[in-house]
């Protein structure tokens, strides 16, 4: 399976990143060499300046990770010769320190949303186009979480609550932490949200540890799982880019 960026089915595969600050080395892991190479070029096209590395299975990964302390982001495919990437990611993770995100031919929902459990920052089907796979990992490079549309859609179909969370103030939210949550399930970065509601960063994360605790989770992203989980949507809120 080609990925759709390879096949050059986006007219703008060409466009540089907008966010590059403090990104200086990707790692890709991938055991398909021309795909890697492939990505690789679209990598350096969209940041210049940054290292791109590779590896072609975990073994490679590791030594990787053993010469280069410093990587920021590491792309990870599940299905690799010598282990399955999933049982690797949090290690992979916790070692690298990087912003780790899969990408992977295998678009289930189930798969996706385990990937997430296990600590990824997003998660890109190979069937993206350049422009979609650069956009997503822009959210992720911003601080935030990219779920695929079509994981958020089964598991709105499958939730149990479908639409609206209708006890959201029952859980002791306000509504301005409701304004937070909207744009934290959308994957939008703690600097983004303080513009987009006109408050300060620091009262940002004031109202994220009171979401995190309301939700009895850890992290944004287990909020977004629990949120698609249940078929829970907050309300659009018309924002600045819109």
């Amino acid at each position: 399976m080609h990925a759709a960026w390879m096949r050059g089915d986006n007219t703008d595969q060409g466009q540089e990143s907008t966010v590059v600050a403090g990104l200086k080395k990707i790692l890709l892991v991938d055991d398909h060499a021309f795909l890697r190479d492939a990505l690789a070029e679209v990598m350096a096209r969209a940041f210049p300046g940054v290292q791109v590395l590779q590896a072609g299975d975990l073994q490679g990964a590791d030594h990787m990770l053993e010469a280069h302390r410093n990587i920021d982001l590491l792309l990870l495919d599940l299905d690799l010769p010598d282990g399955d990437g999933l049982d690797a990611l949090g290690r992979l993770r916790v070692r690298s320190g990087a912003r780790l995100v899969v990408m992977s031919a295998n678009d289930r929902p189930d798969t996706i949303w385990r990937a997430l459990d296990l600590g990824a920052s997003g998660y890109l089907p190979k069937s993206l186009t350049a422009g979609a796979m650069l956009a997503a990992l822009n959210t992720v490079l911003a601080g935030g979480i990219h779920v695929p549309a079509s994981a958020l859609r089964a598991a709105a179909g499958g939730g149990g609550g479908g639409g609206t969370p209708p006890d959201l103030q029952a859980m002791g939210l306000s509504p301005r932490q409701t304004d937070v949550l909207g744009l934290l399930v959308e994957g939008v970065a703690n600097k983004v949200i303080a513009r987009e509601l006109d408050i300060g960063e620091a009262t940002v994360k004031t109202h994220l540890t009171a979401i995190l605790t309301r939700f009895g989770v850890a992290t944004r992203t287990q909020v977004v799982v629990e949120m698609a989980r249940r078929g829970w949507r907050v309300p659009h809120r018309q924002r600045l880019s819109d």
